[in-house]
């Protein structure tokens, strides 16, 4: 329990300072707003904005093992595998053993995959370009934020 004079410490004020510095409070909400923007220029492909960078990062000649998709997309494994289950079940993303270690799994787009996520791309392209009339100086920002995930 703590020292009910230590509430003192935490005025309307404290709060609205807290609110007005904190980095993590304003990214959050602004994923969320970036996400819905392109939830809604993916609907159409039945796509979600989170399974359209998924299936972005897998569109590469060597496929890759989930221990190494997690981090690059910012997931932990249990998550990725479970964003992966409605893909592989629409036929867009197939797993298979690698052949080096039967233990991990390769990931890779399919054919259909490959065609949805083409055709979806202009649609992505659109709404980037309307972020960026809305955001004109994205290279800071962009640098700052690789930074910060590049830390772990």
């Amino acid at each position: 329990m703590i020292d009910p004079a230590m509430r003192d410490h935490l005025p309307q004020s404290v709060a609205h300072a807290v609110g007005e510095r904190c980095l993590c409070l304003h990214v959050q909400r602004a994923a969320r707003v970036l996400a819905r923007r392109f939830d809604r220029a993916l609907r159409p492909f039945g796509l979600t904005s989170g399974q359209f960078s998924l299936m972005m990062a897998l569109n590469r000649p060597v496929p890759p093992l989930i221990g190494d998709l997690a981090p690059f997309l910012g997931m932990d494994r249990t998550t990725l595998t479970a964003a992966l289950k409605p893909l592989e079940r629409r036929g867009l993303v197939a797993a298979a053993a690698d052949a080096q270690d039967r233990r991990g799994r390769r990931l890779r787009l399919t054919e259909t995959g490959a065609d949805l996520l083409a055709r979806a791309l202009p649609a992505w392209r659109a709404a980037h370009d309307a972020l960026d009339a809305d955001l004109p100086d994205q290279a800071g920002l962009r640098a700052g934020l690789l930074r910060i995930a590049a830390t772990g």
